[in-house]
């Protein structure tokens, strides 16, 4: 299979409206990429998947549940902090963490998946 383009004519409008619609939305484009980025590591998504789940956890709770220690869900939580995907709340001594909702909306898709193909054990 050949990798060459075998067009015969640009069209330059088309061309020209792409890149404009890109330019446009260049921004939203930076800010998708950038979650994406960071919950398209595995532990990181199931952090997400958790909380969208829970409301809120602490790093405690999440690390007995991933089965990893609480410094790594930390390093973890830290990414998903930074990148203004999770907040944090100190209560007393613990600190719990919950989704910045509003900057979810690109990966909420994705959790509303999960979610709904998630079935609630039977006690």
């Amino acid at each position: 299979m050949s990798k060459t383009c075998i067009r015969v004519l640009a069209d330059p409008v088309q061309i020209k409206e792409c890149k404009e619609s890109l330019n446009q939305i260049d921004d939203q484009l930076d800010q998708a990429t950038q979650i994406f980025n960071l919950s398209g590591n595995p532990i990181r998504l199931k952090i997400l998947f958790l909380l969208h789940k829970e409301g809120e956890m602490c790093p405690c709770d999440l690390s007995d549940v991933l089965d990893i220690s609480v410094g790594g869900v930390s390093q973890h939580l830290r990414k998903l902090r930074d990148g203004g995907l999770v907040k944090d709340k100190k209560v007393g001594q613990t600190v719990f963490y919950s989704l910045v909702k509003e900057n979810i909306q690109v990966i909420k898709p994705v959790l509303k998946s999960l979610f709904d193909n998630y079935k609630e054990p039977v006690s």
